[in-house]
């Protein structure tokens, strides 16, 4: 079963919607931005992942859709107003003028205008006056005003009922105020006798009955049906169920809207930059597991045999969920391969650790203690992932949700790899005659060259911590003076820009019109096909020259080229979905804390969300200093790193609480300084198989690809960077502030953590003493 692949890979669905005025609402450019949000909800409902709805102009809506089967039903949903009225019934209608007349119009005669969308989204536009409506059966009824609106929906929910046999309904939940009018409006009803029409309530979408159940004879009158919910029943099948329930949850459109265009699109990225950007990944990965090879041998290769099983467990996960793969969604996959690689590292390091402290007998033996002892931190670092992966998931939206499901997916799949498959080969592999009889085919029998260096030199790191802390602030001040300097240059997805669309007498390839406008000045231009002879072309915004500029590119590569469209367009990362993703990012991040603070100290957590902020800025003001855009792929990028920074923190502290856990007599800063000369050749091994790939990325491959690859790149050295020294000095410092807050209240007894000034400990090999 094949992956869906997002607007930016593939292409997809384009549906243009037009904003109509009404007598009561104006369709200007903030009705149809609050239009958007609506669709937005009602897309996220469809399960469509990662849409594309921008405004375009003040009275259209460009949406596009990857991978829909039905676009005539998808364009059908978001269509329609979902105007939904409950209304008490006063009785059979004699129709004198047209159904949908209210009270007022029918005594005069005149046509109703109860139909016309343009009363959507105000709660009380059908409490005016009585209208006349036809039943599920087409007899006409006369309805009061509406009792309640879709604004007092709280929830809406399609389900089937096996017991009763009534088999799909639609289940609606009010708001509390619109509980209380529930009750009333069932409660008047339930006054008249059983038969009466005047004892039916009638559910109205877009001026239809779709529902007008009579209360039943057990409600009292006056009492009405508490609960705040009812059932809309009707000859519904599972599809249309769901549908109902979507535009009932999702609210009314604020104004109607019509579909005007509906067309097949291109990929936003050229087919020569996915085929680069597979080239590159294929490249990178097969340099990686060559990496792995050459420090860990044998163990090496049995782990790249994990990461090919990793790759197919993940795939067939997301083709099961019917997921959508994104660029974002792929830089979710690039955080979990190194998750992964990072896992297999730590144990193998483990084991050599095993095997140099405690002379095991066997490598079998010293891979089993390996993997016991590295279990907590492969735990914790993927745990603490996962938590802002279903964070990101479940309150954001668009990218950002994308990102989260394929990094939680790639997480559970990349710690199946490692602590399930690579075990299994592993052990198998160690156990056979002819490994025993060559331990060093293993490539865990020595301790390898960078851990033997640090044994030689034996260096004190966190001598003076201040020192490090002021070298990491001056790389923060550094950097974050680029965004003052040059400030922050965000791209058309934050800022929105201008859209021409383009009728060209011959087919045009949108590569060779990408290459034709970056020549003329215009490198970020988004270039899509638009069915057989049309072409979009999204930019900043342009002023009138650079437009024609833009013409005349098109022009040259197209023939006799007529410019159908010329709009400005808002943001695809509109500010609600912006608000949404930023709010998720920072539960993530005091979510991640917490569990720090609870799983270790709550030292170790604020030090590792520091390290963490500090990266973050760092990645921002090199991209302020370097020219490039602040878009959609640097916010995947972003994500990224945020998690390959706190990763590579949480390997440390757990180290550090295991030395704590074993010697409190020792200074913390000498401690500190064990677990990272003790967690530096994992680190070392880790960062150079993420470089390998992200190296081959930045090279091989084109356009936004490359800014991606650089953004991880500058990430991954930085976040390498801070959680030696910047978390771990910063967890010294504030180690010693509370140790010295503590001294006074001991009157005068000596802080056993503490180091006297002058003295120095003798050099030791700290594997040697069997501490890991």
């Amino acid at each position: 079963m094949p992956i869906r692949l997002g607007l930016d890979l593939r292409g997809g669905t384009q549906i243009v919607l037009e904003t109509r005025s009404t007598p009561t609402t104006d369709a200007d450019a903030e009705a149809t931005d609050r239009t958007v949000e609506v669709l937005r909800g009602r897309i996220d409902a469809l399960g469509v992942a990662e849409p594309t709805i921008v405004r375009s102009g003040d009275h259209r809506v460009v949406v596009e859709l990857p991978g829909v089967q039905d676009p005539q039903q998808a364009a059908d949903v978001l269509g329609r107003t979902a105007q939904l009225t409950v209304h008490s019934v006063l009785g059979p209608a004699e129709v004198t003028g047209k159904p949908g007349d209210t009270g007022a119009e029918k005594e005069a005669g005149n046509p109703g205008k109860a139909g016309e969308a343009g009363e959507a989204g105000k709660a009380d536009s059908d409490r005016s006056g009585e209208r006349v409506l036809p039943d599920e059966s087409g007899r006409p009824l006369r309805l009061d005003g509406a009792a309640l609106t879709g604004q007092d929906v709280k929830g809406a929910d399609a389900r089937f009922d096996q017991q009763g046999g009534a088999g799909w309904h639609v289940t609606v939940d009010f708001e509390d105020a619109g509980s209380d009018r529930w009750a009333r409006v069932t409660g008047e009803a339930a006054c008249h006798p059983a038969g009466d029409d005047r004892r039916r309530i009638a559910i109205v979408l877009d001026d239809k009955i779709i529902s007008s159940p009579q209360v039943d004879p057990s409600v009292a009158c006056g009492a009405g049906i508490s609960g705040g919910s009812t059932r809309i029943t009707g000859s519904f099948d599972d599809a249309e169920a769901r549908e109902l329930a979507l535009l009932v949850e999702g609210g009314a459109l604020p104004v109607p809207v019509e579909t005007v265009e509906q067309r097949t699109i291109g990929a936003t990225l050229g087919d020569e930059a996915i085929s680069a950007g597979t080239w590159a990944a294929v490249v990178g990965t097969a340099l990686t597991a060559l990496f792995i090879i050459a420090v860990y041998r044998l163990m090496g290769a049995l782990a790249a045999v994990a990461l090919l099983c990793y790759g197919l467990i993940s795939y067939a996960a997301l083709a099961a969920i019917g997921a959508t793969l994104t660029l974002p969604g792929l830089a979710g996959f690039v955080l979990a391969i190194g998750m992964a690689v990072d896992a297999n590292v730590l144990v193998f390091e483990r084991a050599r650790e095993e095997q140099a402290a405690r002379g095991r007998p066997s490598t079998r033996s010293a891979l089993t203690a390996g993997f016991r002892s590295a279990f907590s931190a492969i735990a914790d670092s993927n745990i603490t992932t996962l938590i802002a992966a279903a964070l990101l998931f479940f309150l954001a939206s668009g990218p950002v949700k994308g990102f989260g499901v394929t990094l939680g997916i790639g997480v559970l799949a990349s710690m199946v790899s490692a602590l399930l498959i690579t075990r299994v080969l592993t052990e198998f592999a160690a156990s056979r005659p002819s490994v025993l009889r060559r331990p060093r085919l293993t490539g865990i029998a020595g301790t390898g060259p960078v851990r033997d260096a640090l044994l030689r030199r034996d260096p004190f790191l966190m001598r003076r911590p201040r020192r490090w802390l002021a070298a990491s602030g001056a790389v923060l001040v550094l950097a974050g003076s680029g965004v003052l300097a040059r400030g922050l240059d965000f791209g058309i997805e934050f800022t929105g820009g201008r859209l021409i669309e383009y009728s060209t007498a011959t087919e045009v390839d949108p590569e060779r019109a990408r290459t034709a406008l970056a020549e003329a000045g215009f490198p970020r231009a988004v270039v899509q096909s638009s069915g057989d002879h049309g072409l979009t072309v999204r930019t900043e915004e342009l002023t009138d020259d650079e437009a024609a500029a833009v013409t005349g590119a098109v022009g040259a590569l197209g023939g006799d080229t007529v410019k159908v469209r010329d709009e400005l367009i808002g943001p695809s990362l509109g500010e609600e979905l912006r608000r949404d993703a930023l709010i998720a990012l920072g539960l993530a991040l005091g979510a991640q804390l917490l569990y720090l603070a609870a799983r270790f100290r709550l030292l170790f957590g604020t030090a590792a969300v520091g390290a963490l902020a500090h990266d973050v800025v760092v990645l921002v003001g090199v991209f302020a200093w370097l020219g490039k855009p602040i878009d959609g792929v640097f916010l995947a990028a972003l994500l990224t790193v945020v998690g390959y920074s706190v990763n590579d923190s949480v390997v440390l502290f757990d180290r550090v609480r295991e030395l704590l856990g074993k010697d409190r007599g020792t200074p913390f800063a000498r401690l500190a300084n064990r677990a990272i000369l003790q967690t530096l050749p994992r680190t070392v091994n880790t960062g150079t198989g993420a470089v390998l790939i992200l190296a081959a990325l930045a090279v091989l491959a084109e356009g936004s690809l490359t800014d991606f690859a650089l953004a991880l790149l500058i990430g991954v050295v930085v976040g390498t960077y801070s959680s030696v020294f910047t978390a771990a000095p910063l967890a010294v410092e504030l180690h010693g502030r509370a140790a010295g807050r503590r001294t006074p209240r001991r009157a005068g007894r000596a802080d056993p953590t503490a180091e006297k000034p002058g003295s120095r400990r003798p050099r030791r090999q700290e594997v040697s003493q069997g501490e890991v």
